[in-house]
């Protein structure tokens, strides 16, 4: 008799549980599913594109629509790297791990600008377990911040075999555009080109070079950090008058071309991420950049669009403001499909 009051008991407690699971909203549920922490309004507001208080769970929801999602970050925005994190666990649950029964499960990649399309084979490595993390981190030439940034996001796709793609322009051809001009790339190999987009580069649009611009000028608070001025160019202390002159041609020489140094690295995310939906029907990418790469579906969003005219873009765009945890509309509005907020007096990364 005990040991059926006990089985009857255990049944009870598995219905309650499953009435509980059952009542959860699918956000809620997400959250239970991947173990994403909370991250309190203290830290971070979500806002749409017209100003108005919305919410990770909408954002979530507006993927089901796109075939690429371009998150643009400050890259040393510990709040948003977070919020990044659970963005990808979010869509994950979403669309791959809990899809309803009306609809077909989509792949989920993980696209980054933070590796070098030559890294990707190191990359394809690690994910499947070919090589060691130590390995990996040696010939990938991570950033700095990989460990405490972008890490888990690797980690999360490598968990659950998401594909990872390596989207940026090597930095040597970044850097030899700067020094030469976007027509010094026909003097790489065939194998050097391979990874870099079709050559030669649609120039920059005419409101992403204006943006430029204004950065250069002091005017534009988001970095576009243009490789290729490379603090080796500093002179030495002692020089002639000629060679002074001569550094400082050779320095307007190639600030001329640092236009089209940043317009390659967005050429080459675009057309990474073009490659991979040209490759997988239905798919669903999410890419992180810095976000003068994207915000305002310029850069990266109109190589993707040159290449894939009907692909389907969400646009969301992270960055600390001073505003917090109000929308300021003169700075923010205009600058994705979503804006996050992120409360700049929380600890910034290295």
């Amino acid at each position: 008799m005990n040991e059926r009051l006990k089985s009857m008991k255990r049944s009870f407690l598995l219905r309650l549980l499953l009435a509980a699971l059952c009542a959860l909203s699918p956000f809620t549920l997400a959250r239970a599913q991947t173990g994403a922490a909370t991250t309190s309004d203290e830290e971070f507001r979500v806002f749409n594109s017209e100003g108005k208080p919305s919410s990770m769970e909408e954002i979530v929801g507006a993927m089901g629509g796109a075939d690429a999602v371009l998150v643009g970050e400050a890259h040393d925005d510990a709040v948003g790297h977070r919020v990044e994190a659970e963005l990808l666990r979010l869509a994950y649950a979403r669309y791959v791990a809990t899809v309803e029964a009306r609809h077909a499960p989509r792949s989920v990649a993980l696209s980054l600008e933070m590796f070098e399309r030559d890294a990707q084979t190191v990359l394809d490595e690690y994910l499947a377990g070919l090589i060691s993390e130590r390995h990996f981190l040696l010939s990938s030439r991570p950033w700095r911040n990989y460990e405490t940034d972008y890490r888990p996001l690797v980690e999360f796709a490598r968990a659950h075999k998401l594909p990872v793609i390596a989207a940026n322009a090597p930095a040597r051809y970044v850097s030899r555009v700067a020094q030469n001009g976007p027509a010094s790339l026909d003097a790489l190999s065939k194998e050097a080109k391979a990874w870099l987009p079709p050559l030669p580069v649609a120039p920059a649009s005419r409101d992403y070079a204006a943006k430029f611009t204004r950065f250069m000028s002091g005017g534009d608070t988001a970095s576009p950090a243009p490789a290729g001025q490379q603090s080796s160019q500093q002179q030495p202390s002692r020089q002639t008058q000629a060679q002074q002159q001569q550094a400082q041609q050779s320095s307007a020489h190639a600030s001329a071309f640092l236009l089209d140094a940043q317009n390659l690295r967005d050429a080459s995310m675009g057309d990474a991420l073009a490659e991979h939906l040209r490759r997988n029907s239905g798919a669903l990418v999410l890419h992180f950049n810095g976000r003068f790469h994207s915000e305002g579906r310029l850069g990266v969003a109109e190589h993707l669009l040159r290449l894939r005219p009907k692909a389907r873009l969400l646009v969301v765009t992270i960055f600390p403001s001073t505003a917090f945890p109000d929308f300021e509309a003169s700075g923010a509005r205009g600058l994705g499909d979503f804006v996050i907020l992120t409360n700049p007096a929380r600890a910034r990364t290295r």
